[in-house]
């Protein structure tokens, strides 16, 4: 079955990225020199894909697309899925076809593999220091430009959910907005006024709480509080509408944050820095 994701477009993404390292367009480029001047033009490699360390995998139906789209006729045979934890030592593909192929995608499949991998291991991380506590992970804004919906896709796998997904589907009310506004209340009064139907709030004070429900806020995000203050805020709001913990969140202090009974807690770095897995591509000639 044929991969897809609601806006991402996978023939594009495959093309513009080998585009990318061929160099196409460039003086001399639009090849790979390598593969060409040392792999004879019918010279056939089987392969493995394989991960060095304990992962959760996420993309491989995209890596594979890269060596599909240069040997329509390579095989592919998957060895893992999606959201699998796998061990250190785990094969995860196995490939048999053209060499020169091969090589040319070999560094836009592995890249591909090894950030997404990367993402979803390090979420699933985040997700079982939060433990039994009923709060569930989000992601944020802070992608890679034009890699938001991969890399959101790969938070999912490791067992967080989406938060915005761009700047449409929701109104976040933050401390700019608020400067510029005058005020939470008045803030979220302009966003309820212009018909908008999600309105998340950004408060950093015990004080805004209050304005912004009044005026019509349906989500509140509570930033850079420490446990304690979690609860004061959370005591205030009384359940009227959802909070979500922000800022400054690490794997050490996930499990504090989430067992004062926030329903969510959002963390940039699962996207902005998480480490690429370690993940390899050995070949033997045919």
């Amino acid at each position: 079955m044929a991969f897809t994701l609601p806006g991402f477009d996978l023939d594009a993404f495959v093309d513009a990225t080998l585009a990318e390292d061929l160099g196409v367009g460039l003086p001399g480029g639009g090849h790979d020199v390598t593969s060409e001047s040392v792999i004879p033009a019918d010279a056939r490699f089987s392969g493995v894909m394989d991960s060095r360390d304990e992962i959760v995998v996420a993309g491989l139906p995209i890596a594979a697309a890269f060596f599909r789209k240069l040997d329509p006729a390579i095989e592919i045979e998957m060895l893992a899925t999606d959201g699998e934890r796998v061990p250190a030592g785990a094969d995860l593909m196995r490939l048999t076809g053209n060499a020169r192929a091969m090589l040319t995608a070999e560094r836009s499949a592995l890249n591909t593999a090894q950030h997404l991998s990367g993402i979803a291991t390090m979420t699933r991380s985040y997700v079982e220091a939060m433990g039994e506590t009923g709060a569930v992970l989000l992601d944020t804004r802070k992608t890679i430009p034009g890699l938001r919906h991969l890399e959101k896709y790969a938070t999912r796998i490791g067992g967080a959910q989406n938060h915005r997904l761009g700047l449409w589907d929701a109104a976040m009310i933050k401390d700019n907005h608020v400067l510029v506004a005058g005020g939470v209340g008045e803030a979220v009064r302009r966003a309820k006024e212009a018909g908008v139907a999600r309105i998340i709030c950004e408060v950093d004070r015990l004080d805004q709480i209050e304005p912004a429900l009044a005026a019509g806020a349906n989500h509140l995000l509570l930033d850079n509080m420490a446990p304690d203050r979690l609860r004061e805020a959370l005591a205030l709001v009384s359940g009227r509408v959802p909070c979500e913990a922000s800022g400054g969140v690490t794997l050490e202090t996930i499990g504090a944050i989430a067992a004062t009974g926030v329903d969510f807690i959002s963390v940039g770095r699962l996207t902005q820095s998480a480490p690429a897995a370690d993940i390899g591509l050995d070949f033997t000639p045919l």
